[in-house]
């Protein structure tokens, strides 16, 4: 994530060099409600974050994240999964785009978003830190206007999300090629029709997880006929299995 209008200086490949110039954007990134940014040293402890993601973490000022890393924040079985993925991009030097994510805030408030995260070099090519942000997915897109085309698409999702999904059945229906729905979707919801698939599938899964239904039958209601690709998905977007979310949500879940 190059946030530069001009060539880094030596001086400036160094974090704190780097640093500066993302201070600069401060007051751009505050003013991003549905936007959160950080950078992260080396270590993956926090070194520049914007207000948003200083509130959704309880703190009033900015600052009481700095040197922190996500497990000191994050509720910890979260904490570990952030953590564990900020030092795997460190250590290894590639960069992710667009994740789709489930968060839990310390409030056990669940919100959904696309994360991308960049490695960040020195002048030697030494991975010094990382600069990331996560989107909000908004959860009203109908005033796009490009919506009224996939409108009944959408509806047929979100009523038949447990049957797997046909694309070309889809893409009729919206009386237009796969090719461009793919592409409307991306426009509209920044999402594939899969990845609005698996997250309409999931939203029905953290809201059943409420309840003390067993997880195999959350799993069968949700579309999925085998309970571990069902725990596997899940794990691999929001970070915890099935049981330790339902647990983090009664604040029953240790360690």
């Amino acid at each position: 994530m190059n946030t530069l209008a001009h060539p880094l200086e030596p001086d400036d490949t160094t974090l704190s060099g780097m640093l500066s110039h993302f201070r600069l954007l401060e007051p751009v990134f505050d003013a991003m409600p549905d936007v959160v940014f950080f950078v992260k040293d080396a270590d993956a402890r926090y070194a520049l974050v914007n207000r948003t993601l200083a509130s959704r973490c309880g703190f009033k000022e900015k600052a009481a994240l700095l040197g922190k890393t996500a497990e000191d924040v994050f509720p910890r079985r979260f904490g570990r999964i952030y953590t564990a993925q900020d030092k795997a991009i460190i250590g290894v030097g590639n960069q992710m785009l667009d994740q789709l994510e489930l968060h839990l805030y310390p409030g056990r408030q669940p919100g959904w978003c696309l994360t991308c995260k960049q490695p960040l070099r020195d002048a030697s090519g030494k991975v010094v830190g990382l600069a990331g942000i996560s989107r909000d997915l908004k959860a009203d897109e109908s005033s796009h206007p490009a919506y009224s085309r996939l409108a009944a698409v959408v509806q047929s999702i979100q009523e038949n999300y447990v049957q797997p999904l046909n694309l070309k059945q889809l893409a009729a229906m919206a009386d237009m090629s796969v090719a461009q729905l793919e592409r409307y979707f991306h426009k509209v919801f920044h999402l594939t029709p899969r990845q609005v698939l698996l997250k309409t599938r999931l939203d029905a899964a953290t809201a059943l997880l409420v309840s003390h239904d067993k997880v195999t039958d959350v799993a069968a209601r949700c579309g999925y006929t085998d309970h571990s690709a069902f725990t596997r998905q899940f794990k691999a977007t929001v970070g915890v299995t099935p049981t330790e979310y339902r647990m983090l949500l009664h604040g029953t879940l240790r360690g």
